[in-house]
């Protein structure tokens, strides 16, 4: 028995495909999601997402939403998710430079909590980029 897992933001359905599980960073820590888990509504926190099929993992950066699991379906509705292997790393390592530039300058709430916003986002895709290119060698 799998689990279908739909992974969609609000540009694009990331992921679409039947897994065997799910690992996902929640409010309340690390879930594992298996075959006939309970029904559950929570947050999603900025993290990695593991996807399981068969023998096979699957990372993505995922930077927050909401995941919802109920009759063997997982629904995630986030905010930002990208493949561990579409990862730019020189466009991230630029967007977290810039992030940094923004935020030691005298910039405005709004500034700043975008260019902090956008560091999260550029750490995060180096830290899911970083750790697949390991696994893949």
């Amino acid at each position: 028995m799998n689990l279908l897992l739909e992974i969609i933001t609000p540009e694009k359905v990331v992921y679409k495909d039947e897994v065997s599980e799910v690992v996902a960073p929640t409010v309340n820590g690390e879930i594992a999601i298996l075959p006939n888990h309970v029904s559950l509504l929570t947050q999603i926190n900025p993290g990695e997402l593991i996807i399981k099929k068969g023998t096979t993992q699957q990372y993505l950066a995922i930077t927050g939403g909401f995941l919802e699991i109920a009759d063997n379906k997982i629904s995630i509705l986030a905010d930002y998710a990208v493949k561990a292997q579409d990862i730019e790393v020189a466009r991230a390592t630029e967007a977290k430079k810039r992030a940094e530039r923004v935020m030691s300058e005298k910039a405005t709430d709004n500034e700043l909590r975008i260019a902090q916003a956008e560091m999260i986002k550029a750490i995060l895709e180096l830290k899911v980029a970083t750790r697949h290119k390991r696994r893949a060698v």
